[in-house]
């Protein structure tokens, strides 16, 4: 799961990277308000956590101009900023959740992951699409309750599929989605990683809509 992170502090920017890197995330950073404007406004992040004080332009701006320009991605503000007009005026603006700093590392990716759920339409911790079962947090599967080993690509994969079961999604954006500046993604990357999936979940969840991408049903094939 992609999302952006814009902090302008170094240190703690790197932590926080390095610590939802560790929770499953695929982390983007930005250190300016600009920055990160033009970033949620062009790629298509699952979330974004952003900081308040972000120098050339404020979070606040930041988060009022997406919403202005119709980006609906979960934002959670991370700011110092303590005072409950500071909040409200946030949540106002469009923010989905507000967490005061220092946070807790673990706390931040629940939350994090809450809010994708949420924006997907899913209110349970659990995924369920059929007898298919994933657990967020654990990073865990079950087909059927019998244990599914997968690699880390596979299960942010089918995570997406599960998060949006029903809707086709293209092979451009599970790619975008999947992952991070800087890394090398081959040309049949998400091809293999379909295989691997469908050799171990079975035939029949995971179709490939031909020219359009790839579809994780809700209800059995007849």
């Amino acid at each position: 799961m992609r999302i952006l992170l814009a902090e302008d502090d170094t240190l703690l920017g790197d932590g926080l990277r390095a610590g939802l890197r560790q929770q499953g995330f695929q982390v983007d950073w930005v250190r300016d308000g600009a920055a990160a404007e033009r970033e949620l406004r062009a790629e298509p992040y699952a979330a974004a956590v952003l900081d308040l004080g972000l120098p050339q332009l404020d979070g606040l701006e930041v988060l009022a101009r997406i919403r202005a320009a119709g980006v609906a991605l979960p934002v959670l503000v991370l700011t110092a900023r303590d005072a409950v007009p500071d909040r409200i005026r946030g949540l106002d603006l469009g923010a989905d959740d507000y967490v005061i700093k220092p946070v807790d590392l673990h706390e931040l990716a629940a939350r994090l992951r809450a809010l994708v759920r949420r924006a997907h339409g899913q209110p349970q911790e659990r995924l369920q699409v059929q007898d298919l079962v994933l657990d967020p947090a654990a990073r865990s599967v079950q087909r059927a309750g019998r244990p599914v080993a997968l690699a880390t690509r596979e299960f942010d994969l089918l995570q997406l599929l599960m998060l949006s079961a029903g809707r086709v999604l293209s092979r451009e954006l599970l790619e975008q989605q999947l992952y991070a500046w800087g890394t090398e993604v081959e040309s049949n990357a998400i091809e293999v990683h379909i295989h691997h999936l469908r050799k171990k979940l079975g035939p029949g969840l995971i179709q490939t809509v031909r020219g359009v991408g790839y579809l994780l049903s809700r209800e059995p094939l007849p």
